[in-house]
């Protein structure tokens, strides 16, 4: 072959390849109508900022009730991975086993914060001694309990450079699955970061991913809820639902039950449940009552938890319960959080926003006790918010937006002390083989035990 046919013969080659990888992961299909598409994005994103700093319909909880008597609690469970957001399927967290968090054992930098405005962070993973977490630029990373980077991937060209990236994962046979803000569906080869496949779903995803049974289940921003099959990214089934012209930063949640069916939010704050294998919709009804009344709300909600027969979760203003099989209400009670519940026999434990813990009955909602945390930080440290909490070996630790972790008792609800964590926090924090891990807002990791 001469030098000129092999010059023709390897352009040739390149233009069909590049053609190929095109289709495959659609990063610059159709550019002019992406680029159109991503400049809207921009425009919302910072609408979204600018609206939810003047309207809320909060109504801060405010009621201290003693406990009569010391609650009895289940034995603390060694929890050694967490694979996905919520820990399982369920989003059931109940008493984790937790050494202590005396010793701060890791406090490693990741990545850097790009948008000063972004208020979100999520909670890392944990697998096989690998800490997996991503930055508002949409870089993820895998860590090791020592703070050393295994690798760190990143997707996005320029043309997405102004958007911050939330970021949905979850781990499921050896591959770390993702979800984003951008509309963006990718799969990341766990041991050294390659990229499997990648679909541009060409509508922002708005929930947090679940992963089982071989699909992916999301919900994207024009309320449509998803399935995808995990080994290429192809839609298996679609459900349409109400669009609603209400955007959020905040990722909806969606939950499995025992008997695989998929319980899902969406942003008009509707409440559904749908076979996960065929895509058929069982019941549908709305937590919000008026949607109207709150369409400046940027509807909010804990995930969404599925224990036994009920269906637990907290809004703003509200925690609900209602019953997995026909969707009737059991109960509800004006708390305001939207960290996720946690569950621990016949109880309910709540931090709300504005700090008080709350324990709850399963059963009828009737509030046991409450008392207000942050009443045992110095005057100035006070006007803040719970950003999260977690129940580890029978205490309660929660996250507060200006940088601390309360300690409290969850036997008696009774506040025992507070560590100075030095950055704002906005996730939850996790517990994984007896260690407890905050991400800051500012992209550092810190490890506790």
């Amino acid at each position: 072959m001469s030098k000129k046919k092999f010059y023709i013969f390897f352009l040739v080659f390149f233009l069909i390849t590049s053609c190929s990888f095109d289709d495959k992961t659609g990063l610059w299909k159709g550019e002019k109508k992406e680029k159109e598409r991503i400049s809207e994005l921009e425009k919302q994103q910072k609408e979204i900022i600018n609206v939810k700093n003047i309207y809320s319909s909060d109504k801060p909880f405010l009621l201290e009730t003693k406990l009569k008597k010391k609650i009895k609690l289940s034995k603390p469970k060694n929890v050694k991975d967490w694979k996905m957001h919520g820990l399982n399927h369920q989003n059931f967290l109940s008493n984790i086993f937790l050494t202590d968090v005396e010793n701060n054992f890791l406090k490693k930098k990741i990545g850097k914060k790009k948008f000063k405005k972004s208020k979100i962070t999520h909670s890392p993973l944990i697998y096989k001694n690998s800490i997996f977490l991503s930055d508002d630029n949409g870089t993820i990373y895998n860590i090791n309990l020592d703070g050393k980077v295994n690798w760190k991937k990143n997707i996005y060209k320029k043309l997405y450079k102004k958007i911050y990236k939330s970021i949905s994962f979850s781990i499921y046979k050896n591959k770390l699955y993702v979800s984003d803000n951008i509309g963006f569906i990718y799969a990341i080869n766990l041991e050294n970061g390659e990229i499997i496949w990648i679909k541009n779903h060409g509508i922002p995803l708005k929930s947090k991913m679940k992963v089982y049974n071989d699909k992916i289940f999301l919900l994207n921003q024009d309320n449509r809820v998803i399935s995808l099959d995990t080994n290429d990214g192809s839609i298996i089934w679609g459900l349409r639902l109400i669009s609603s012209f209400i955007k959020s930063q905040n990722l909806l949640s969606s939950a499995l039950s025992k008997d695989d069916d998929l319980i899902i939010s969406t942003s008009s704050g509707d409440l559904l449940k749908i076979d996960s294998s065929s895509g058929k919709m069982e019941w549908s009804l709305n937590t919000l009552g008026s949607l109207l009344a709150h369409a400046t709300d940027f509807f909010e909600s804990s995930d969404i938890v599925a224990s036994g027969e009920s269906i637990i979760f907290s809004t703003q203003s509200t925690v609900f319960s209602f019953n997995l099989n026909s969707g009737s209400m059991n109960w509800e009670k004006n708390v305001n959080s939207v960290a996720t519940p946690i569950i621990d026999g016949d109880y309910i434990f709540v931090v709300t926003k504005n700090g008080y813990l709350v324990i709850l009955n399963k059963k009828n909602g009737d509030i046991i006790s409450s008392s207000n945390l942050l009443n045992n930080l110095k005057k100035k440290k006070k006007n803040t918010k719970i950003t999260g909490f977690i129940m580890g070996s029978g205490k309660i630790y929660s996250t507060t937006l200006n940088g601390y972790l309360i300690v409290s008792s969850a036997s008696s609800g009774k506040f025992e002390k507070f560590k100075k964590i030095g950055e704002q926090i906005t996730s939850s924090p996790i517990i994984s083989d007896g260690k407890l891990f905050i991400y800051t807002q500012n992209f550092k990791i810190l490890g506790f035990n």
